[in-house]
């Protein structure tokens, strides 16, 4: 007898439909359920684990490599290693970039090659309004007058927290640099499901005033966005 997917496998390949058009065709993407049972990471992946991991992590993070392995074979590229940066982001195998992302019950991976795309970020959350204590470390003062004007304020800084979260996973992949919430600045184009986010400083090699355009979609009780800087355009603007 075929078992039938869980609940959580039909949510997690519905969201993978929606990240689907939010990214070039030649970016592989592939989803994963933690709430199942995913595939164990390979030996080196899970020695980069705490061995004071609780089991929520264990899952999330077998599901977030299974998910990552799912899309490097749909490019033609051998499953290797994902290791853990000193900033926790993942460490590419040679050839690839990527990025993954989970939420409870769902974990996406997106994986191009190396030679077409310079840095690749998604995120997912929950679409839950952002708590309004959280508004000035995410939001910058234009950023929040534009939460506000929204007809839900907590739910478009929720967006605005999962956009600047996508555009910052991009950019580290080429300036290796990590900074706040600040270091970036962000427009919504909310009917066309796109936005634009502007550095606000150098961060080389990125100028300020340089920009990443990326994409969102919201259903499935997720928010998703998704940032991708093709190797040709290392300066969008």
């Amino acid at each position: 007898m075929i078992e039938a997917p869980s609940v959580s496998r039909k949510l997690a390949e519905t969201r993978q439909s929606l990240l689907r058009p939010l990214l070039s065709d030649a970016i592989a993407i592939a989803s994963c359920d933690p709430l199942g049972t995913p595939p164990a990471p390979l030996p080196e992946e899970s020695a980069c684990l705490s061995p004071n991991a609780v089991e929520k992590r264990i899952r999330e993070f077998a599901a977030g490599r299974a998910a990552a392995h799912q899309a490097m074979r749909a490019l033609n590229l051998r499953p290797a290693p994902i290791l853990v940066g000193p900033k926790r982001a993942p460490l590419w195998p040679a050839g690839s970039t990527g990025s993954i992302s989970h939420c409870d019950s769902c974990a996406l991976a997106a994986v191009g090659l190396a030679e077409t795309f310079a840095g690749i970020g998604i995120d997912i959350e929950e679409d839950t309004p952002l708590s309004g204590d959280l508004w000035d470390s995410i939001a910058s003062a234009t950023e929040q007058g534009w939460m506000a004007a929204q007809p839900d304020p907590g739910r478009a800084g929720k967006l605005l927290f999962s956009a600047k979260e996508a555009a910052y996973k991009a950019q580290y992949a080429i300036s290796g640099r990590f900074f706040g919430f600040s270091g970036m600045e962000l427009s919504f184009d909310m009917s066309g499901g796109r936005f634009t986010a502007c550095f606000t400083s150098d961060q080389p090699p990125f100028s300020g005033g340089d920009s990443l355009k990326g994409r969102f979609a919201i259903g499935s009780e997720v928010i998703i966005t998704a940032v991708e800087i093709p190797r040709s355009e290392l300066h969008p603007c």
